[in-house]
């Protein structure tokens, strides 16, 4: 009888005895298993990965593109995610800028005793 002694990949150790032919058949069934187990992590991996934009990230994302390059002021703002499809009301917005203002992502002045956000 032959031995065979396999680690997975996940620190298993298992021992097998028996036959050659039933080792091969045994070790083969094994590899199976990690390889359709390793697939499902990347499936999911994936499936984490594909989050939608939130409205933080759209204005991050207008501040790379310079569009805080001239002061804009909160409606300003609004309009250009709707332009993005992205919905929202003031009173959602003000805290989200404030948020970034406080992280010294954006900055904040103040025009014509009015608010405007500016790249920092």
């Amino acid at each position: 009888m032959a031995r065979a002694k396999i680690i997975t990949s996940t620190g298993s150790k298992i021992m097998i005895e028996g036959t050659t032919a039933e080792i091969k058949e045994i070790i083969s069934a094994v590899k199976q298993s990690e390889i359709s187990s390793q697939k499902k992590i990347v499936t999911k991996e994936r499936g984490k990965g594909q989050k939608k934009d939130t409205a933080t990230d759209m204005i991050l994302s207008f501040r790379e593109s310079g569009y805080f390059n001239k002061p804009k002021n909160l409606l300003d703002i609004k309009r250009a995610l709707e332009e993005q499809g992205m919905i929202y009301p003031l009173t959602t917005l003000s805290p989200i800028l404030l948020k970034l203002v406080r992280k010294r992502l954006i900055g904040r002045i103040k025009l014509d005793k009015k608010w405007c956000y500016v790249k920092r």
